[in-house]
């Protein structure tokens, strides 16, 4: 279970938040009924915290007047000041669950029937405080949601669905990022996940992952333990914890018969069979030793490894298995989102390079467009030039037919200047049609530069993904470099820029889609390793409990013959016997 202060703010969160409707919380709190309720939570919240507390300052905490801390701050305020920043981690966990439990599960537990009692969907509900997310309104991600019906399916013997649960998953609203603690019970009441199981193999499963994750139970069984004092060997239920085995007189846990405390110092050995025992080991401390009995070597060899391992956190300063898969599930979460926000915020960036230059196309454009109404402007003065003189030339043409006809005497003398005249107007009439020319390859430009923008225009329209972007700005760089050479040579090097990034880009998406597989390979792998250590394991268990108690080593026995007992040969033969009985019979007689 989350420990310190803010596992307790999520629990009582959930408790006090599913507990007021929408209208409860946003009035401020002084409804008198709703003040003793609160005061009464508060006192009880001190008393299961173990926090120390005045009543008559509770009582002046949630007076009838606006003075008092809670009318000023609100309830959750108050809640992590006076009582939450005061826990010392001192009290009874699964006790202040329960409260909090007791507080909201008569309004929100679902009413249709679930496969769990309510006893299992309280221990599914401190799962869930567990396994949620540290952020509010609290959910469960469906990662740890995979994580725990896993876990739960493990625990009951049967098979993990993956394609199932990627279909439940699909069904999932986009809108939503995990479950609440009331659907989570309500999943794993349905029975979705468990068809085949009855209710006592989903009970038990569940008490099995709650001992685990929430009691940091690591390992628990019946075994045979050597008094210190009798000698005497007794069968108990043992419970490995962090830092602790508990031993009771059964596993319903209610008579607590010791523990053994360990720490860094503590170490575990085999021993060989002796007294008739079998599986023996030792538990060193460092005041005590204990002297252990399995009821098999499979056993015995799990429960040397379990402690082992125990011991080797310990000496490390790190927290349990379960708590630390939990914690690096987070970090890669964290991870991942970290990879997919960068990688957003690159996409972003292209798309502002690329809106960037679309600007820039558009200045192009524009300046296209002017070019266009200067060239216009500058073939309307031509042409008005033009009808000028042809006016002038009409004017001198027609004056030189009156000067002609008025000196007809000087024609011969003007001759040599009508030629001149007539030179000037051919010349001028190939300025004309030169004009003209120049006029129809404007009006051609003028309709190749309509056609380039509404290319541009269909271009920006059918704009949809990166790569589209860039090979369409390639293209318009193509047209627009065959449009003007002026700027080939800038256009040219920011094609090669784009370019470049288009093949960084695709091979980042190629190096991240390799790794994906690799990833998916590895899974796959260590999915069937899994599937055939398990199945191996089943059959090993078959096959010893076929065979166990049918199987003991030969040994040489002694010269003098041994009697058998139900525990193995006895320490003295039957001479030895006939002796003591006789003796036994001579004591009687005596008496």
């Amino acid at each position: 279970m989350t420990s310190g202060p803010q596992g307790q703010e999520k629990t009582v969160i959930v408790a006090c938040n599913s507990d007021r409707s929408p209208e409860d919380r946003k009035r401020n709190g002084k409804h008198p009924t709703r003040a003793a309720y609160r005061k009464v939570l508060s006192h009880n919240l001190c008393t299961v915290l173990k926090v120390p507390h005045d009543p008559v300052a509770l009582e002046e905490h949630f007076r009838d007047d606006d003075e008092g801390p809670v009318s000023n701050q609100g309830y959750m305020p108050y809640l992590n000041k006076f009582i939450l920043e005061k826990v010392q981690g001192n009290f009874d966990k699964i006790e202040f669950n329960r409260m909090c439990w007791t507080l909201c599960v008569k309004k929100n537990l679902t009413k249709s029937p679930l496969l769990i009692s309510e006893e299992d969907s309280f221990k599914v509900w401190v799962i869930f405080n567990f396994l949620s997310e540290d952020k509010y309104p609290l959910i469960i991600v469906p990662e740890e949601i995979e994580y725990l019906l896993k876990k739960l399916t493990e625990a009951m013997g049967g098979g993990w669905q993956q394609e199932e649960f990627e279909h439940y998953k699909i069904s999932f609203d986009v809108h939503r990022d995990g479950l609440s603690a009331w659907e989570l019970i309500e999943l794993i009441g349905s029975g979705q996940f468990s068809k085949g199981m009855d209710r006592q193999t989903v009970s038990m499963a569940i008490n099995e992952v709650f001992n685990e994750l929430i009691l940091d139970v690591l390992k628990q069984g019946y075994m045979m333990k050597k008094g210190h004092r009798r000698k005497n060997w007794t069968e108990r239920w043992f419970v490995l914890k962090p830092n602790i085995i508990s031993y009771y007189v059964s596993e319903d846990l209610k008579d607590k018969k010791g523990d053994i405390l360990l720490d860094d110092t503590c170490c575990v050995e085999s021993l060989p069979d002796k007294d008739g025992k079998k599986c023996l080991f030792l538990i060193k401390c460092l005041d005590k030793t204990f002297e252990i009995s399995a009821s098999d070597k499979k056993k015995k060899q799990e429960w040397i490894q379990a402690i082992h391992s125990t011991v080797h956190l310990l000496k490390l300063g790190l927290p349990p298995p379960h708590k630390e898969a939990r914690q690096r599930r987070k970090e890669l979460r964290k991870k991942m989102l970290a990879e997919q926000e960068a990688l957003e915020r690159q996409m972003k960036e292209l798309q502002v390079a690329n809106e960037n230059k679309q600007q820039e196309l558009e200045q192009v454009r524009k300046k296209l467009e002017e070019a266009a109404f200067r060239a216009a402007e500058e073939e309307k003065k031509r042409l008005q030039t033009q009808v000028e003189l042809q006016d002038r030339f009409s004017l001198e043409l027609e004056r030189e037919k009156l000067i002609r006809q008025q000196m007809e005497e000087q024609v011969a003398q003007k001759s040599s200047e009508l030629e001149q005249y007539l030179q000037r107007v051919r010349e001028l009439e190939d300025m004309y049609l030169r004009l003209q020319e120049a006029l129809e390859d404007e009006r051609q430009a003028r309709q190749d530069e309509e056609t380039v923008r509404k290319l541009q225009a269909r271009l920006l329209e059918e704009e949809s993904s990166k790569r589209a972007e860039l090979e369409r700005w390639h293209q318009e760089q193509q047209q627009a470099i065959q449009t003007t050479e002026a700027e080939k040579q800038e256009l040219e090097n920011e094609r090669v820029l784009k370019e470049r990034a288009l093949q960084e880009a695709m091979e980042q998406l190629e190096q991240l889609e390799l790794e994906r597989k690799q990833a998916l390979e590895q899974y796959e792998g260590v999915k069937k390793k899994l599937e055939m250590a398990a199945s191996k394991t089943r059959s090993w268990k078959d096959k010893v409990a076929q065979h166990e108690g049918l199987i003991r080593l030969i040994e040489p026995g002694p010269k003098n013959p041994h009697l058998i007992t139900n525990w193995g040969p006895a320490a003295f033969t039957q001479a030895e016997l006939q002796e003591r009985e006789k003796s036994w019979k001579d004591r009687k007689s005596t008496e």
